[in-house]
């Protein structure tokens, strides 16, 4: 545990997102070797890591909360930090989310027979979204004057009753075509990101914290949905598996005790394991096995 000159625990005060980001956020952590426990009533769970003091709040407010050193550190999407305008230090890109490992989108969408077709189509109509300050900005960029409402909730109902088009966060589309609404245009891809108090990243200690934490997390991702593979085979069959394994870059390849004997190990997507393992059984591959990554370091 680090302490200052006087003795003083150091930590470092993180905010993590509540709603919808929490439970991938507090696996991702797992995966990178940092354990959280959460109770659904608690906004300050533990963390195994006792230079880490955690909070969650919602990622509305988490660019805010970072650049006025209320948090050293906080985890939010693009779209929040560009919405509230908020002056971070971005640590590193996050690409993951509630549905998977992939950009939000936030589109312009109407009623599956509005005479919307494009966004020049909004000139004079209202608009309601939670990304008021982007949305006008949108708009603005387009040279079309329409009125934006924020939207306090169930914004997919309001298109076409009580608004004319509606912006809206999307991962898959299928609430949207649910709601018998149909996409007239992509009006911003977020992904999720690690900011940073500016005067925060200026101390050494915390910047030093906030690095390592980066490079763990950007490690967990990098492994998703990949797996390690060992075999043994004989010396003479190593040109042909060779051929077969789809590398990183190449795979490690050391002696066994029995001579002409090697031991081949590499990481590959796993869903080319199915294929490739009869293959390399098939090329004289033996005492095959697959394992899991928590972490995968470039």
């Amino acid at each position: 545990m680090a302490n200052d000159k006087a003795g003083v625990k150091k930590t470092l005060k993180l905010g993590l997102p509540k709603g919808s980001l929490q439970e991938s956020t507090i696996e991702l952590f797992r995966k990178a070797g940092i354990r959280i426990s959460s109770s659904d009533r608690s906004y300050f769970p533990y963390c195994d890591d006792e230079e880490i003091e955690i909070m969650l709040i919602r990622s509305q407010e988490m660019g805010k909360y970072v650049q006025n050193g209320l948090f050293d550190a906080g985890i939010t999407g693009q779209d929040w930090i560009l919405e509230t305008g908020a002056r971070v230090k971005e640590i590193c890109e996050l690409v993951y989310g509630k549905s998977g490992f992939k950009p939000v989108r936030w589109v312009l969408a109407v009623p599956e027979k509005s005479k919307i077709n494009s966004v020049e189509d909004l000139e004079g109509k209202t608009v309601a979204t939670e990304l008021v300050n982007f949305v006008k900005k949108f708009l603005a960029k387009n040279k079309v004057k329409a009125n934006v409402e924020y939207s306090w909730g169930a914004t997919e109902a309001k298109a076409g009753i009580l608004v004319d088009a509606i912006v809206e966060l999307t991962e898959t589309g299928r609430s949207l075509r649910a709601n018998q609404l149909r996409i007239v245009q992509d009006v911003l891809a977020s992904t999720t990101r690690f900011i940073a108090n500016k005067e925060a990243w200026a101390d050494p200690w915390k910047r030093e914290k906030m690095e390592n934490v980066a490079i763990l997390l950007k490690g967990a991702l990098a492994a998703e949905g990949m797996v390690g593979l060992k075999m043994n085979l004989p010396q003479r069959e190593l040109e042909k598996v060779m051929g077969l394994l789809p590398a990183l870059r190449h795979p490690t390849v050391s002696p066994l005790a029995q001579s002409g004997w090697i031991a081949v190990e590499i990481v590959v997507e796993e869903k080319v394991v199915k294929r490739l393992i009869p293959e390399l059984k098939r090329a004289g591959a033996e005492g095959i096995i697959e394992y899991t990554l928590n972490k995968l370091i470039a």
